[in-house]
């Protein structure tokens, strides 16, 4: 069975940064494979497009610009905004304004956000709204682990149901 439209597939992969050689970013060598459901919009694109037809056992290789995966790096997107607004009390929290920190945000619309804290100055903190990946090339490796004909209640959720997929509960 070769992966089509609406095939859960399960992948084995090792994503790095850039090349194969490059640093690793996330592997699942030794745990449960990724499984999705091919063509309903949960991956990256180029990524379903280069596992179009391939079979189970089949191994792949293949880089992704960062255009087509997170996006380039928008610097736009990077925010900066008062330090108060983070007091509780009158006084910000330990710790939380560290380069690094990822707070969870919202827009006036309610929107909800992640920002980076980019940096932090006397009454001022820059905020960074770029995906973590953003501007960065993938490169992934990895072998098919299967291939199958998706339930239909897993076609009507959009997502996989059981082994390495989502669980109910």
């Amino acid at each position: 069975m070769t992966i089509e439209q609406n095939k859960v597939v399960a992948v084995h992969y090792t994503l790095n940064e850039g090349t194969a050689e490059g640093q690793l970013v996330e592997s699942t060598n030794g745990g449960e494979p990724l499984a999705f459901i091919y063509g309903v919009g949960m991956m990256i694109p180029a990524f379903e497009a280069n596992l179009a037809g391939l079979t189970i056992g089949d191994a792949f290789a293949f880089g992704i610009p960062a255009a087509q995966a997170y996006g380039e790096y928008d610097q736009t997107a990077l925010v900066e905004v008062p330090k108060q607004i983070f007091e509780d009390e009158g006084k910000i929290p330990d710790g939380l304004l560290e380069v690094g920190n990822v707070l969870p945000l919202q827009d006036q619309e309610g929107n909800r956000m992640q920002g980076m804290v980019a940096y932090v100055g006397l009454d001022k903190v820059k905020l960074d709204f770029n995906h973590p990946m953003a501007g960065v090339d993938l490169f992934f490796t990895g072998h098919v682990e299967g291939v199958r004909e998706a339930e239909p209640a897993e076609l009507e959720h959009g997502h996989v149901h059981g082994a390495g997929g989502h669980h109910h509960h």
